[in-house]
């Protein structure tokens, strides 16, 4: 199945398999982590320093205080798959 991977510290979008995303160094549920649990979606080019996860398991921070911007990575995450599916 194809699904929207959207890395969350660049916005870099591409449609792929799991398996595709894997395979190009992407860090992306199935492989890395579970779909509607927040860990780290990010692509081979970004460091999961930077992801919503490392700021809430590793800096300790309180999801309502983050910006906006990781809070709707946040909201994304939790209604996955749906919310990263393809519309044929």
């Amino acid at each position: 199945m194809k699904l929207r991977h959207i890395c969350e510290v660049c916005g870099r979008e591409e449609v792929l398999t799991p398996e595709e995303a894997y395979e190009t160094g992407g860090d992306y549920p199935p492989h890395m982590g579970v779909l509607g649990i927040v860990s780290p979606r990010i692509c081979p080019n970004c460091s999961i320093d930077e992801t919503v996860w490392w700021k809430i398991s590793v800096e300790h921070k309180d999801p309502d205080t983050l910006p906006i911007s990781d809070r709707i990575i946040i909201e994304r995450i939790l209604h996955e798959p749906e919310s990263i599916l393809i519309d044929d």
